[in-house]
């Protein structure tokens, strides 16, 4: 019961979090172009990343596919990586906060969503099936 909570509550979390940066990409555009400037991404990545978080989200929440759901999980680890990174590498890492707070709401979302969900992942247990057992 308590992994159907942490599901629920690291989903909504992460999702919020998700579509209230589109909302920001969305009304301070050229505010994020700069940004994205300045860690020397291209300022078409903006309006493409608008649309894959809001796309993601509702692939996470929607569920209609389980591997559709599977793959956003794994675009958002991407992303989330690479935002991270690209943070650390302009010596920002302060900026990097926001994607290790998601990164961590997307864990935990990610493993626990079979107790949450009537179609299970076949990955959402690869923790607990790989875990190390001593002898």
């Amino acid at each position: 019961m308590i992994e159907n909570y942490i599901y629920w509550l690291s989903t909504t979390l992460l999702s919020l979090l998700y579509l209230a940066s589109a909302t920001l990409y969305l009304v301070k555009r050229e505010w994020v172009r700069q940004a994205f400037a300045d860690l020397g991404y291209p300022a078409y990545l903006v309006s493409i990343l608008i649309a894959v978080k809001i796309l993601a989200v509702a692939a996470i929440l929607l569920r209609i596919n389980v591997l559709l759901s599977d793959l956003a999980y794994v675009g958002m680890l991407y992303h989330l990586l690479l935002s991270a990174l690209a943070h650390i590498n302009v010596r920002k890492p302060r900026g990097a906060l926001p994607a290790a707070i998601c990164l961590v709401l997307l864990v935990a979302s990610f493993l626990t969503q079979n107790a949450a969900r009537d179609v299970s992942s076949p990955y959402g247990h690869v923790l607990t099936a790989h875990q190390v057992t001593p002898r």
